[in-house]
């Protein structure tokens, strides 16, 4: 560039070395960003139009935050607000080289036409800046007279490495590939470009989401926790996850506008017709929204961390996790350049063509791109999941038997050091009832270390910590939820007897230990069978042919060996059942996310049910051992059982063999015996006749 004064150099300059302007993100968009989008919107960046982009545009200057994740749908102009405008904040305000990457070489050149250079026409202040000179505007680098560097790229192994560089910008993260020529993901080769700039430094990504659910079982941990997924919902869950909260303009309350809040009336016509009727429903008051509300509702809309929340007054409340990553989620209900009639109707047209082809690939596109959610596909949605049992769970009472239980059953888990157990009621039906009333672990023993403290319990080496089986499972008394005071004793117990080397031999001792005090009659130990045609249960005597002391098993221990796959079948048949006295387990609320999560954690396969993933599955062992002891034919044997006149451990609570009543205060016990009266016999033959 050749200049024709001294003057034209100072005024050339003049810009350069002026102090940085003291603008957020969103100001300078408002400030320096002309926006001619033919047939869209022509005219400056107006922040009022999509509220919820100024946090994600702030934060991208931030120097509390060095990375940055947003999950958004289509038409919410995430694009234009974290990458375009953070080009125009750094040529104009706060120079610094920034990089943007786009999935591929093609996608970086229309970019580089499509969006950076219209901003440099139509922004004249930003164009300013730039430098005219061939060698410094070509298609993938622009240089500004500020000193700055925009390259335009795509991920690939030399692109991401031996370059330190400030800001980074990725663009339609999902669309990039996991690994990137096996060094690893995009954005954390990324981030380490950015390194030697310490607070000054940003790495942030925007994208719909593409990948699938890894594990369709998942349940959440916390109220803004993300499914499991790579791309850009896998870089959400590890910021501190905020979603997009706006108010209700009747009880003000503020809440996440998801689609399921949507409801409309389906005998209004056509899918047109049918998406005019749309309305949002208030969780907290129940308020019909109409689609105009939502404008008003984006103003007063804020951005929730994770474990926080909005109170009735509009504060923030809670403790905001500390983390150097920021990530946001907007649904599309909040998207500004859609209505609530367009994703309803986008919705049920997407349903139809399911409906009519089986294809999935509208309603993909519709969850993904319309409302930036990850899919759950059509053919997973009926199966069992943590969350659809938790929705079915009703109000029991904890640690209480409830009303209808004619007797418990205590079945034990044995784990590397401790005992899992769980205590099932039996309720009558064809076939019958169960329903979980505790669930818990032994984990300390009656042993002392140095200290004087519990040691945990060691089933495969100590036989004294078996004992507690007896003392806190086959001993144990539950109230009746009637407010009587009475309770009810353990029916029966069962416990697998297999594990860790060792395990199997403190079993045998054990129950070898019961049936020298004679208690052995209320108690089983459980083995899976060896072949998929075995019975559904068998009493069997393992190692009955070896006689010698050596062996842990010497035909004297009574075993009951259970056809898994065929029992768990039935086990997966009674959680789909609905209706009581026909084999419905009976869900509690109190019961915790584990204890779903366990019931979920085996799948069923050509083999049979295996656990791929090596999740806890204790509840899952636990219900299957209780229906087994329950239908053997030599332990209980239900499924015999008349209900209009069944055994007296079995019949209502009045006359139930198993209820005790309370201890009066004055009433005689073991050590304070009142003498009965003496019986006359002569008389009392006379007065019998």
């Amino acid at each position: 560039m050749f200049y024709e004064s001294l003057d034209d150099i100072i005024c050339e300059l003049a810009d350069t070395l002026r102090p940085p302007e003291r603008l957020t993100v969103a100001e300078a968009a408002e400030t320096y960003r002309y926006v001619n989008q033919q047939g869209a919107y022509v005219g400056w960046w107006d922040n009022m139009t999509a509220p919820y982009m100024v946090e994600p545009m702030n934060i991208f200057a931030s120097r509390e935050h060095q990375s940055m994740a947003f999950i958004g749908p289509a038409q919410s102009g995430k694009t234009d607000a974290i990458i375009v405008n953070g080009i125009a904040y750094s040529v104009k305000v706060d120079p610094m080289d920034l990089m943007v990457f786009c999935p591929t070489q093609g996608a970086a050149r229309d970019f580089s036409m499509r969006r950076v250079d219209r901003l440099h026409r139509h922004s004249k202040d930003i164009g300013a800046v730039q430098i005219k000179s061939r060698d410094a505007d070509n298609i993938f680098d622009k240089h500004y007279k500020t000193g700055m560097m925009l390259t335009l790229s795509y991920p690939s192994v030399t692109e991401l490495a031996g370059r330190p560089v400030g800001r980074i910008l990725m663009t339609d993260y999902d669309r990039m590939d996991d690994d990137i020529g096996g060094d690893g993901s995009a954005f954390d080769l990324a981030s380490k470009r950015t390194t030697t700039f310490g607070t000054f430094a940003m790495c942030a990504a925007e994208s719909s989401p593409s990948r699938p659910i890894i594990d369709p079982k998942w349940i959440a941990k916390t109220a803004h926790e993300a499914p499991p997924c790579t791309g850009i919902v896998g870089l959400y869950n590890r910021g501190d996850r905020r979603r997009w909260y706006w108010p209700c303009l009747e009880c003000w309350e503020w809440f996440e506008g998801k689609f399921q809040l949507l409801t409309w009336d389906e005998k209004a016509g056509s899918n047109q017709s049918i998406s005019e009727t749309v309305r949002m429903a208030c969780p907290h008051c129940g308020s019909l929204l109409h689609p105009d509300d939502r404008h008003e509702m984006q103003q007063w809309g804020m951005w929730v961390p994770d474990g926080m929340h909005v109170d009735s007054k509009g504060r923030l409340r809670g403790k905001k996790p500390r983390t150097l990553f920021a990530s946001l989620w907007l649904r599309g209900t909040a998207a500004a350049f859609v209505t609530w009639p367009k994703l309803v109707n986008l919705y049920l047209d997407a349903k139809d063509e399911y409906d009519r082809t089986l294809s999935e690939e509208a309603l993909k596109k519709f969850w993904n791109n319309d409302m930036g959610e990850p899919y759950v596909p059509a053919n997973v949605e009926g199966t069992r999941t943590p969350e659809t049992m938790m929705s079915n769970a009703a109000d029991y009472p904890e640690g209480m038997i409830p009303p209808g239980v004619r007797f418990i059953v205590g079945t034990v888990d044995v784990q590397k050091n401790c005992f899992s157990v769980q205590i099932t009621g039996i309720m009558p039906g064809r076939p019958f009832d169960m329903i979980p009333i505790d669930r818990f672990e032994i984990r300390k023993s009656k042993r002392l270390d140095e200290d004087g403290d519990p040691m945990p319990v060691a089933p495969a080496s100590y036989l004294e910590d078996w004992d507690l089986i007896t003392e806190q499972v086959m001993d144990r008394e539950y109230p009746l939820a009637d407010g009587s005071g009475r309770t009810m004793g353990v029916r029966f117990t069962g416990c697998d007897s297999g594990g860790k080397a060792g395990v199997t031999d403190r079993a045998y001792d054990f129950y070898r230990q019961l049936r020298a005090e004679n208690r052995h009659g209320r108690f089983v130990l459980i083995k899976g069978a060896n072949t998929n045609n075995a019975p559904r249960t068998a009493i069997n005597y393992p190692d009955s042919q070896k006689k010698d002391n050596k062996s842990a098993a010497r035909g004297d221990i009574p075993i009951l060996f259970i056809n898994t796959n065929m029992l768990k079948d039935s086990l997966e048949g009674r959680l789909l059942v609905v209706e009581p006295g026909k084999g419905m387990v009976h869900l509690p609320k109190w019961l915790p996310q584990r204890w779903y999560s366990e019931m979920c954690a085996e799948v069923r396969t050509d083999k049979g049910w295996m656990n791929p993933k090596k999740l806890s599955n204790e509840a899952w062992d636990l219900c299957n051992y209780a229906q087994a002891i329950c239908i053997c034919p030599r332990l209980l044997s239900i499924e015999k059982v008349d209900w209009d006149n069944p055994p007296a451990w079995a019949t209502e609570w009045d006359t139930n063999a198993l209820v005790m009543a309370p201890i009066q205060p004055d009433a005689p016990t073991r050590f304070n015996q009142r003498h009965a009266p003496t019986i006359d016999f002569a008389k009392l033959g006379e007065a019998l006749g």
